[in-house]
């Protein structure tokens, strides 16, 4: 099992920034890709941001492409999100996830998953 703790979520202000951290724990030599979805009122679970655990392959949703950042601490076992310029149409529940497989980007490729933290953005 690999347990996974988002932290960070909050309420900001449209165009300020927030950094979303997700610390993972268990057997995480069993994980080799994780990545970052979203869940809004009334809408499907959605992808946002993935990266390869070793290596540096990541991959965004077009809806975020060029705003957020994905990135890790090996040695920390943290995955972490920053969001920048953030909009009013990115509030969501987000929620951290591990895969054994690597880089994909499917709600249904991963195992694991957090609690999720709110993220909301005033206009």
């Amino acid at each position: 099992q690999v347990q996974l703790v988002e932290s960070g979520g909050g309420l900001v202000q449209a165009g300020g920034s927030l950094r979303l951290s997700c610390a993972a724990s268990g057997r995480t030599f069993t994980v080799n890709g994780m990545g970052w979805f979203r869940q809004a009122p009334g809408k499907e679970r959605e992808f946002v941001a993935a990266a390869s655990w070793s290596g540096g392959r990541t991959a965004y949703a077009d809806s975020v492409k060029g705003r957020f950042t994905i990135f890790k601490d090996n040695a920390k076992k943290t995955l972490y999100l920053q969001m920048n310029n953030l909009k009013p149409e990115d509030t969501a529940v987000y929620y951290c996830a591990a895969s054994s497989l690597s880089f994909r980007v499917g709600v249904r490729d991963y195992d694991y998953w957090g609690q999720g933290t709110q993220v909301t953005v005033s206009s």
